[in-house]
Protein backbone atom coordinates (compact mmCIF):
# COMPACT_ATOMS: atom_id res chain seq x y z
CA UNK A 1 0.00 0.00 0.00
CA UNK A 2 1.22 3.48 -0.80
CA UNK A 3 -0.02 7.04 -0.80
CA UNK A 4 -0.54 8.54 -4.23
CA UNK A 5 -2.97 11.18 -5.35
CA UNK A 6 -5.36 10.49 -8.21
CA UNK A 7 -3.77 13.10 -10.43
CA UNK A 8 -0.40 11.32 -10.22
CA UNK A 9 -1.95 7.86 -10.51
CA UNK A 10 -3.69 8.81 -13.77
CA UNK A 11 -0.61 10.57 -15.19
CA UNK A 12 -2.76 13.53 -16.19
CA UNK A 13 -1.72 16.05 -18.79
CA UNK A 14 -2.80 19.69 -19.00
CA UNK A 15 -6.24 20.37 -20.53
CA UNK A 16 -7.56 16.87 -19.90
CA UNK A 17 -11.28 16.22 -20.36
CA UNK A 18 -12.08 13.15 -18.27
CA UNK A 19 -15.29 11.11 -18.44
CA UNK A 20 -16.08 8.81 -15.48
CA UNK A 21 -18.16 5.69 -16.16
CA UNK A 22 -19.19 2.51 -14.35
CA UNK A 23 -20.08 2.26 -10.66
CA UNK A 24 -18.51 2.09 -7.24
CA UNK A 25 -17.42 5.66 -6.59
CA UNK A 26 -17.57 7.86 -9.69
CA UNK A 27 -18.78 11.01 -7.94
CA UNK A 28 -16.42 10.55 -5.00
CA UNK A 29 -13.46 10.03 -7.31
CA UNK A 30 -14.40 12.98 -9.49
CA UNK A 31 -14.67 15.42 -6.58
CA UNK A 32 -11.54 14.07 -4.88
CA UNK A 33 -9.65 14.70 -8.12
CA UNK A 34 -11.18 18.18 -8.44
CA UNK A 35 -9.88 19.08 -4.96
CA UNK A 36 -6.41 17.79 -5.81
CA UNK A 37 -6.33 19.91 -8.96
CA UNK A 38 -7.60 22.95 -7.09
CA UNK A 39 -4.72 22.58 -4.60
CA UNK A 40 -2.23 22.89 -7.46
CA UNK A 41 -3.95 26.07 -8.66
CA UNK A 42 -5.90 24.62 -11.58
CA UNK A 43 -9.24 25.84 -12.91
CA UNK A 44 -11.55 22.82 -12.79
CA UNK A 45 -15.03 22.31 -14.24
CA UNK A 46 -17.15 19.51 -12.77
CA UNK A 47 -20.23 18.55 -14.75
CA UNK A 48 -22.33 15.61 -15.88
CA UNK A 49 -23.92 14.37 -19.10
CA UNK A 50 -26.40 12.27 -17.08
CA UNK A 51 -27.27 13.18 -13.47
CA UNK A 52 -25.52 13.33 -10.12
CA UNK A 53 -26.70 14.11 -6.60
CA UNK A 54 -26.66 17.87 -6.26
CA UNK A 55 -23.43 19.14 -4.78
CA UNK A 56 -23.19 20.76 -1.37
CA UNK A 57 -21.81 24.19 -0.57
CA UNK A 58 -18.13 23.86 0.23
CA UNK A 59 -17.52 21.43 -2.63
CA UNK A 60 -17.23 24.21 -5.20
CA UNK A 61 -16.32 27.86 -5.68
CA UNK A 62 -18.78 28.64 -8.49
CA UNK A 63 -22.09 27.03 -9.43
CA UNK A 64 -24.09 27.57 -12.63
CA UNK A 65 -27.25 26.17 -14.19
CA UNK A 66 -28.11 26.23 -17.91
CA UNK A 67 -25.63 28.91 -18.95
CA UNK A 68 -22.26 30.24 -17.78
CA UNK A 69 -22.16 33.10 -20.26
CA UNK A 70 -18.66 34.51 -20.62
CA UNK A 71 -17.62 33.47 -17.11
CA UNK A 72 -13.87 33.14 -16.49
CA UNK A 73 -12.87 31.39 -13.24
CA UNK A 74 -9.96 32.31 -11.03
CA UNK A 75 -6.99 29.97 -10.70
CA UNK A 76 -7.35 27.31 -8.03
CA UNK A 77 -11.13 26.99 -8.22
CA UNK A 78 -13.84 24.40 -8.83
CA UNK A 79 -16.86 25.30 -10.96
CA UNK A 80 -19.95 23.07 -11.02
CA UNK A 81 -22.22 23.31 -14.04
CA UNK A 82 -25.45 21.50 -14.93
CA UNK A 83 -28.71 22.03 -16.74
CA UNK A 84 -31.13 22.08 -13.79
CA UNK A 85 -31.89 20.46 -10.44
CA UNK A 86 -34.74 17.97 -10.06
CA UNK A 87 -35.51 15.78 -7.03
CA UNK A 88 -32.16 16.57 -5.46
CA UNK A 89 -30.18 15.70 -8.58
CA UNK A 90 -28.14 17.92 -10.86
CA UNK A 91 -29.20 17.03 -14.38
CA UNK A 92 -26.59 16.98 -17.07
CA UNK A 93 -25.63 19.08 -20.03
CA UNK A 94 -25.41 17.76 -23.57
CA UNK A 95 -22.16 16.38 -24.98
CA UNK A 96 -22.22 19.18 -27.56
CA UNK A 97 -22.25 21.75 -24.76
CA UNK A 98 -19.22 20.03 -23.21
CA UNK A 99 -17.46 20.33 -26.56
CA UNK A 100 -18.37 24.01 -26.83
CA UNK A 101 -16.97 24.72 -23.35
CA UNK A 102 -13.83 22.72 -24.11
CA UNK A 103 -13.21 24.69 -27.30
CA UNK A 104 -12.99 27.93 -25.29
CA UNK A 105 -10.12 26.52 -23.15
CA UNK A 106 -11.43 28.41 -20.12
CA UNK A 107 -10.66 25.53 -17.76
CA UNK A 108 -7.47 23.56 -17.19
CA UNK A 109 -9.48 20.37 -16.55
CA UNK A 110 -13.05 19.26 -17.25
CA UNK A 111 -14.36 16.33 -15.18
CA UNK A 112 -17.58 14.68 -16.37
CA UNK A 113 -19.74 12.03 -14.76
CA UNK A 114 -20.96 10.32 -17.92
CA UNK A 115 -22.99 7.46 -16.50
CA UNK A 116 -25.38 6.58 -13.66
CA UNK A 117 -25.28 3.39 -11.61
CA UNK A 118 -28.06 3.83 -8.99
CA UNK A 119 -25.42 3.54 -6.26
CA UNK A 120 -24.36 0.05 -7.35
CA UNK A 121 -20.66 -0.93 -7.49
CA UNK A 122 -20.86 -2.65 -10.87
CA UNK A 123 -23.07 -2.25 -13.92
CA UNK A 124 -23.68 -2.85 -17.59
CA UNK A 125 -25.05 -0.30 -20.02
CA UNK A 126 -28.35 0.18 -21.76
CA UNK A 127 -28.13 1.20 -25.42
CA UNK A 128 -28.16 4.94 -24.60
CA UNK A 129 -25.34 4.68 -22.05
CA UNK A 130 -22.76 5.97 -21.29
CA UNK A 131 -22.96 9.56 -22.59
CA UNK A 132 -19.31 10.26 -23.43
CA UNK A 133 -18.44 13.56 -25.09
CA UNK A 134 -16.35 13.49 -28.26
CA UNK A 135 -14.01 15.96 -26.52
CA UNK A 136 -13.02 13.36 -23.91
CA UNK A 137 -9.27 12.75 -23.66
CA UNK A 138 -9.47 10.04 -20.97
CA UNK A 139 -12.20 7.63 -19.92
CA UNK A 140 -11.99 6.38 -16.33
CA UNK A 141 -13.99 3.19 -15.75
CA UNK A 142 -14.72 2.29 -12.14
CA UNK A 143 -15.88 -0.88 -10.41
CA UNK A 144 -16.21 -1.28 -6.64
CA UNK A 145 -14.46 -4.34 -5.27
CA UNK A 146 -17.32 -4.76 -2.79
CA UNK A 147 -19.24 -6.43 -5.64
CA UNK A 148 -17.06 -9.55 -5.39
CA UNK A 149 -18.74 -12.60 -3.89
CA UNK A 150 -22.25 -11.18 -4.28
CA UNK A 151 -24.92 -12.27 -6.73
CA UNK A 152 -25.22 -10.28 -9.92
CA UNK A 153 -28.93 -9.79 -9.36
CA UNK A 154 -28.29 -8.31 -5.91
CA UNK A 155 -25.30 -6.07 -6.59
CA UNK A 156 -25.37 -4.94 -10.22
CA UNK A 157 -27.18 -2.16 -12.02
CA UNK A 158 -28.82 -3.67 -15.14
CA UNK A 159 -28.03 -7.22 -13.95
CA UNK A 160 -29.63 -8.96 -16.94
CA UNK A 161 -27.42 -7.09 -19.39
CA UNK A 162 -24.32 -7.66 -17.28
CA UNK A 163 -25.02 -11.39 -17.03
CA UNK A 164 -25.63 -11.65 -20.77
CA UNK A 165 -22.40 -9.99 -21.89
CA UNK A 166 -20.25 -11.88 -19.35
CA UNK A 167 -21.74 -15.32 -20.16
CA UNK A 168 -23.16 -15.61 -16.66
CA UNK A 169 -26.51 -16.03 -14.93
CA UNK A 170 -28.03 -13.26 -12.81
CA UNK A 171 -27.86 -15.75 -9.92
CA UNK A 172 -24.08 -16.16 -10.29
CA UNK A 173 -21.79 -14.36 -7.87
CA UNK A 174 -19.42 -11.73 -9.23
CA UNK A 175 -15.88 -13.09 -9.39
CA UNK A 176 -12.60 -11.95 -10.90
CA UNK A 177 -13.34 -13.54 -14.27
CA UNK A 178 -16.69 -11.76 -14.63
CA UNK A 179 -14.97 -8.42 -14.03
CA UNK A 180 -12.28 -9.24 -16.61
CA UNK A 181 -14.95 -10.16 -19.18
CA UNK A 182 -16.88 -6.96 -18.44
CA UNK A 183 -13.78 -4.82 -18.98
CA UNK A 184 -12.92 -6.39 -22.33
CA UNK A 185 -16.40 -6.80 -23.85
CA UNK A 186 -17.25 -4.28 -26.59
CA UNK A 187 -20.50 -3.52 -24.72
CA UNK A 188 -18.78 -3.67 -21.35
CA UNK A 189 -17.19 -1.11 -19.06
CA UNK A 190 -15.42 0.86 -21.80
CA UNK A 191 -18.30 0.92 -24.29
CA UNK A 192 -18.16 4.18 -26.28
CA UNK A 193 -15.03 5.27 -24.41
CA UNK A 194 -12.78 7.94 -25.87
CA UNK A 195 -9.16 8.89 -25.34
CA UNK A 196 -6.85 6.97 -23.04
CA UNK A 197 -8.31 4.33 -20.74
CA UNK A 198 -7.90 4.06 -16.99
CA UNK A 199 -9.57 1.37 -14.92
CA UNK A 200 -10.01 1.89 -11.19
CA UNK A 201 -10.83 -1.05 -8.93
CA UNK A 202 -12.11 1.02 -6.03
CA UNK A 203 -13.01 0.19 -2.42
CA UNK A 204 -9.92 -1.88 -1.68
CA UNK A 205 -10.75 -1.43 2.00
CA UNK A 206 -8.69 -4.35 3.40
CA UNK A 207 -5.85 -6.66 2.44
CA UNK A 208 -8.21 -9.31 1.06
CA UNK A 209 -9.97 -6.97 -1.36
CA UNK A 210 -6.66 -5.33 -2.29
CA UNK A 211 -5.18 -8.77 -3.06
CA UNK A 212 -8.14 -9.67 -5.28
CA UNK A 213 -7.88 -6.31 -7.01
CA UNK A 214 -4.21 -6.94 -7.77
CA UNK A 215 -5.11 -10.37 -9.19
CA UNK A 216 -7.66 -8.77 -11.51
CA UNK A 217 -5.10 -6.18 -12.59
CA UNK A 218 -2.58 -8.92 -13.38
CA UNK A 219 -5.14 -10.82 -15.47
CA UNK A 220 -6.12 -7.70 -17.40
CA UNK A 221 -2.55 -6.77 -18.21
CA UNK A 222 -1.72 -10.38 -19.12
CA UNK A 223 -4.63 -10.34 -21.58
CA UNK A 224 -3.41 -7.09 -23.15
CA UNK A 225 -5.50 -4.33 -21.56
CA UNK A 226 -4.27 -1.06 -23.02
CA UNK A 227 -4.42 1.51 -20.28
CA UNK A 228 -3.78 2.23 -16.62
CA UNK A 229 -5.16 -0.21 -14.02
CA UNK A 230 -5.40 1.09 -10.46
CA UNK A 231 -6.36 -0.73 -7.27
CA UNK A 232 -7.28 1.68 -4.53
CA UNK A 233 -9.52 3.07 -1.85
CA UNK A 234 -10.38 6.60 -2.95
CA UNK A 235 -12.05 7.67 0.29
CA UNK A 236 -8.95 6.74 2.31
CA UNK A 237 -6.52 7.89 -0.41
CA UNK A 238 -4.73 4.53 -0.71
CA UNK A 239 -3.43 2.67 -3.73
CA UNK A 240 -2.05 -0.87 -3.99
Amino acid sequence: MYKLNICEALSLKEKEIISFVGGGGKTTTMFQLSRELKRINKKVLVTTTTAIFNTQEGEYDYYFLRNMGNFIPKDGTITVFGDRVENGKLLGISPSKVECIASRETFNFILIEADGSKGKPIKAYADHEPVVSHATTMTVGIIGLDCLGKRIIDIAHRPEILAHITDASIEDVVDEEIIVRLVFHKRGLFKDSRGRKAFLLNKASDECSAYRGRRIRAKLLEKGFEGIVLVGDIINKKFY
